[in-house]
């Protein structure tokens, strides 16, 4: 195995035997994108805005967004090595599930901004979890925004940052939610 790989599986408790036909195939370049890569991914995780329990939940709401197991497992671990609850790994696991829908209609609306009918109807989506949740109002939309800016939702990106701020979050804080994201989605490309 190459040896950057194998840096990466470790740092991330990814077993030794997982294949991955991205990564072996750029491992056969002289391509300098695996170095970059497991820089990119070590440097989010050692993030100076979140502690490491935040960021392992905020790279499994990235994992369980693009559907990766073996992230979701990893991270999982990860999470829960660093004091994360079930009740929290589960709430990562319903808010990215629920802002999956919310991304899909509020997407919709705005494509379509000229009518009325669509956005003045109530979306008739249940919500609950975001009144109360688990991990704090600020955590929970910082991951909001982090998983709508990874679907593309425009309306939703604009309404949790600003949510974020409201909550007593920084932009600091914003800006390396989303580089975790960007860094952890590219990771989830090829791995």
């Amino acid at each position: 195995m190459n040896e950057t790989i194998a840096g990466i599986y470790a740092e991330l408790g990814i077993p030794q035997e997982h294949q991955s036909v991205s990564l072996n195939a750029i491992a056969q370049t002289e391509s300098r994108f695996l170095k970059d890569l497991k820089l990119n991914v070590s440097g989010v995780l050692k993030s100076a805005h979140f502690s490491k329990k935040e960021t392992a939940l905020l790279a499994l709401s990235v994992a369980v967004n693009q559907k990766h197991k073996v992230l979701v497992q990893a991270f999982t671990e990860m999470a829960a090595t660093e004091g994360a609850t079930a009740d929290e790994i589960g709430e990562i696991h319903a808010c990215t599930s629920l802002m999956s829908a919310n991304n899909v209609l509020y997407r919709f609306r705005h494509w379509l901004p000229e009518n009325t009918y669509y956005n003045n109807t109530p979306a008739g989506i249940r919500m609950s979890i975001m009144m109360n949740p688990v991990l704090g109002k600020e955590f929970f939309e910082l991951v909001s925004l982090a998983i709508s800016a990874l679907n593309g939702c425009e309306m939703c990106v604009t309404s949790h940052e600003s949510s974020v701020k409201n909550h007593g979050g920084t932009e600091a804080r914003i800006y390396d939610a989303i580089r975790i994201a960007a860094v952890i989605k590219s990771l989830s490309t090829v791995l």
